[in-house]
This record gives C-alpha cells, structure tokens and sequence, in this order.
C-alpha cells in the first residue's frame, strides 16, 4: 500500500515529479594563500557548506590542498575520485592551477566524466565547454587587474 501511495504521488497529475535528486560534492579547500588572498579553512568551509545548502548538493568533506606552493596533489585525487561523485565544489576557482594548460586538463576531465565543478565564494558552476571558457575569461581579467593603474593622476 504505501509503494502504491509513493508510485502514485510521484505521478501525481501526470507529471513526474523529481524525488528530491541530490548530487553529492566533495569540499576543496587551501591552506595556503592564492592568488594574494587566504581564509582560514573553517571560513572557506563555511562558503562551501552555505554554497551546497543554497544549491541543495549533498557536502562531502572537503580535501584539503597541502601547503607547497604550487602544489595540487589533493586535487588530482579529487579528479580520480568523480566516478563515484558528482563534482567538486572549491571554496575558489581561483584554487585552480595558475598553468592555462592544466586547467584545461582539468576541464576536460570534468567533461569526460559529465561532472561539474563549483565555486562558492564567484557563486558559480561549470560542467559544459562553454561555461569552462566563461571561468577562463575570469582567470584573464584576473590577471589583467594586476597590470592596470591603481590611481589616477591629477588633471593639472
């Protein structure tokens, strides 16, 4: 009887309604700055825990990035580990690898999977080559804010 009830709910006025379809994400954190910014894990944590709920994805614990510079072991394994999840969230895109060539590596692994990666504190999410470049278009300006003026001078 209550199979019946369920069956008959979920298609409830001839639709078929989703049964509350949850993706499970697993949390990536740094422990050390990038990009000239650092949060303290428990912060980072937070965005990402606020991110799932806001986005109603099941929050796997997060790996954490080992502190050498440059380093991204943790997320490799991350990569192995998206054929039993369904994506990551960072607590940046700006976590990614600094190199346009191993990102795009990245890029197309999450593809090959059919997976998404999100990144909480942008509010953003990328699992189709066309949102891929949207993040590249990020990483650009990022690094051309660099190179622009941080005052302007007097007009005399």
């Amino acid at each position: 009887r209550a199979d019946h009830v369920a069956r008959s709910f979920a298609h409830w006025n001839g639709l078929q309604l989703a049964q509350n379809i949850v993706k499970k994400v697993r949390g990536y954190i740094f422990s050390r700055s990038f990009m000239g910014e650092r949060a303290p894990q428990h912060i980072q944590n937070l965005a990402i825990r606020d991110y799932c709920e806001r986005n109603r994805l099941q929050f796997l614990l997060s790996a954490t990035e080992y502190a050498m510079e440059g380093c991204h072991m943790m997320f490799e394994q991350l990569l192995e580990e998206l054929p039993t999840i369904d994506g990551v969230v960072a607590y940046s895109l700006f976590q990614l690898n600094a190199l346009p060539s191993q990102r795009r590596r990245i890029y197309e692994t999450v593809l090959a999977h059919n997976k998404t990666l999100h990144f909480a504190v942008e509010d953003c999410h990328a699992g189709a080559a066309s949102e891929f470049e949207r993040i590249e278009t990020l990483w650009r300006i990022r690094h051309t804010l660099s190179h622009c003026p941080q005052t302007l001078a007097s007009a005399p």
